[in-house]
């Protein structure tokens, strides 16, 4: 038999749709790498407005650690509940409940490699932040009358990093089980809610600064959609049942 009666016409469905594939995948690694980027970019802009004592940025740093703790200190209730926000959002304390949440969703879904997906961009957030305070060693705000302390450097928050990670991870994490419209709202909100509420916390306490919130924040965002664009480009084996990418 002619094996030239069985090749594939160029333009054949098949053909014209691995091409689609393959042009999607491009596109999302381009995405990936222009996200990753853009978040490093306003990271490291920031470190050295920070290094560079920026007139601006040290007035907007100096007047909120002065107000933030003052205000603080005047309500016990808001103090001792900022205290307990702190303790909570501790990464050590949130690590193990967001992968029991994503172990969870691979149990009810199958869907392994999204679930691998991610805890190991969890956990990769983690150690960065981690790093970054090293590289930076910026120190923690000095008060005259402190209300809390924390050790280690300052830039950037790594309980508004990790926060950040951890809760725009859960959300892309079940995006695809979210099928109304309401609850995709919700769920960003509740992200968004949990994360401002962190940065907050440690500006109000006196322990960060309003720049390390910020650059926390968005490389915790950041470095997890760059993650997700990056993770969507490599093939996977063939999607599970009632799970999507």
């Amino acid at each position: 038999m002619n094996p030239a009666l069985h090749r594939r016409p160029a333009g054949s469905p098949q053909t014209a749709g691995a091409a689609r594939a393959t042009a999607g995948r491009a596109r999302r690694l381009v995405g990936a790498v222009l996200t990753g980027i853009a978040t490093g970019v306003a990271v490291v802009v920031i470190a050295l407005l920070v290094r560079e004592q920026w007139p601006p940025l040290v007035q907007l740093d100096e007047r909120a650690v002065t107000a933030g703790p003052a205000l603080a200190a005047a309500h016990p209730g808001l103090l001792r509940t900022l205290v307990v926000w702190q303790w909570v959002f501790l990464a050590a304390h949130v690590v193990v409940p967001v992968a029991a949440l994503c172990l969870v969703y691979w149990w009810r879904t199958g869907n392994a490699t999204r679930t691998s997906w991610a805890l190991s961009t969890i956990l990769t957030a983690w150690g960065l932040s981690n790093l970054l305070k090293e590289l930076v060693r910026r120190a923690r705000p000095v008060l005259d009358q402190p209300v809390e302390s924390a050790g280690g450097f300052s830039f950037p928050s790594g309980h508004a990093a990790n926060t950040a990670a951890m809760t725009t991870t859960l959300v892309v994490l079940v995006w695809p089980s979210l099928r109304s419209r309401a609850l995709r709202v919700a769920a960003i909100a509740g992200a968004a809610v949990l994360t401002v509420a962190t940065g907050v916390d440690r500006v109000m306490l006196g322990v960060h600064h309003p720049s390390d919130v910020v650059a926390g924040i968005l490389f915790g965002v950041g470095f997890v959609l760059a993650s997700y664009l990056a993770y969507r480009h490599w093939p996977t084996p063939r999607r599970e049942p009632g799970t999507a990418s």
